[in-house]
């Protein structure tokens, strides 16, 4: 069998891509086509689930099979995806609106029962696709197309989210640091249980723009001065944490998931009773 390329898992024919110039979700599916690549999977072995939104779009370029689903939907379908064939992997693609935001109660939900499957959030920190408007995760004070004077809101700490929920895997990078991505797409596919990987990649065509840093080259420049690793980021001070974000694997541990434990109870009442 021929050596796969991250090439085999794009659909040429559906290329270029629609992705504004400057945005970090080009450089996202080919770190997920590359994972793909060095953990030796077909296309057929994987699902790619997602939603609606700029990100919920890349299974359009993908060979992988795919289900595109309803606007914060995306990882209800894939938890009837993944217990239905738990042989396949199932990995779902949303934004912060598809994941957090609308899809807030099914992302807390997938966490809880610690579902076998991988999602790969790219926090834009708005809604990119509809106009710009301010989302779960959009930074306090920021500006947006619904907040031109500053969103009033806190945004939600996705990895801290995921985490308190109960999910096995969860890690932070960026769209700047594609090799690292690369690896913590791998490392959360394989790991068993809910593995998140958050990709912070802000707008740049809207909340870039509305918030003094519409270069795709500035945009990406914060991100590496931005971007704390973990083992640094605990030594910091409140104030230094607050201009800063910890990137790299922030929780890894093991937990039954929900197919291992339906099995074992499943199993388990079908044992005759004492005394029967």
């Amino acid at each position: 069998m021929a050596v796969r390329r991250y090439q085999d898992y794009l659909d040429k024919n559906r290329l270029p891509h629609m992705w504004c110039p400057g945005c970090g979700d080009g450089i996202i599916l080919r770190a997920y086509t590359e994972a793909l690549v060095e953990l030796d999977l077909a296309p057929k072995e994987v699902v790619t689930v997602t939603g609606i939104g700029c990100w919920g779009k890349a299974d359009d370029y993908l060979t992988t099979q795919a289900f595109h689903g309803t606007h914060g939907r995306a990882l209800a379908f894939a938890t009837g995806i993944k217990l239905a064939n738990p042989d396949l992997h199932v990995v779902t693609l949303m934004g912060d609106g598809d994941a957090v935001t609308i899809g807030g109660n099914h992302f807390i939900h997938a966490a809880r029962r610690n579902i076998d499957l991988t999602a790969i959030v790219t926090n834009n920190y708005n809604y990119g696709m509809t106009g710009g408007q301010y989302s779960a995760t959009t930074p306090l004070e920021s500006k947006t197309t619904t907040s031109p004077k500053g969103t009033p809101e806190p945004g939600f700490n996705v990895c801290l989210l995921a985490e308190a929920a109960g999910a096995n895997f969860v890690a932070r990078t960026t769209a700047y640091h594609a090799t690292a991505l690369k690896n913590l797409i791998k490392d959360a596919i394989t790991h068993k249980g809910f593995s998140l990987v958050e990709v912070i990649s802000p707008c740049p065509t809207y909340f870039g723009r509305f918030n003094g840093n519409s270069s795709a080259v500035n945009m990406f420049n914060w991100l590496k001065d931005s971007a704390v690793p973990i083992s640094k980021y605990g030594k910091m001070t409140a104030e230094e944490q607050a201009e800063r974000f910890a990137v790299g694997t922030l929780v890894k541990k093991e937990r039954p998931d929900f197919y291992t434990t339906y099995r074992r109870i499943h199993r388990a009442s079908q044992q005759p009773k004492g005394g029967e």
